[in-house]
């Protein structure tokens, strides 16, 4: 079911920071230990040397709290 409110921007932005964090983090530890290559290249620019798995992994765990807290007031919203 639909529901009839629109979406607030606020929503809209985190969601996509949650989509850029989740996706960026899984594929640069797939590059990280499987050696494919960057789907999101430029989220290593945000990771330090030396600790790729580290960053990316802190990216995916930030990347899904993120993507809750934007659904959150929606969620409320209905409830």
């Amino acid at each position: 079911m639909t529901s009839s409110t629109p979406k607030s921007p606020l929503s809209a932005v985190t969601g996509l920071l949650a989509f850029v964090l989740v996706v960026g983090g899984a594929s640069g530890l797939l590059h990280e230990w499987l050696g494919w290559i960057h789907f999101m290249g430029f989220v290593r620019f945000l990771v330090p040397d030396g600790y790729e798995i580290y960053g990316y992994v802190v990216m995916l765990v930030l990347g899904l709290a993120v993507g809750a807290a934007g659904d959150a007031p929606t969620r409320r919203g209905r409830a």
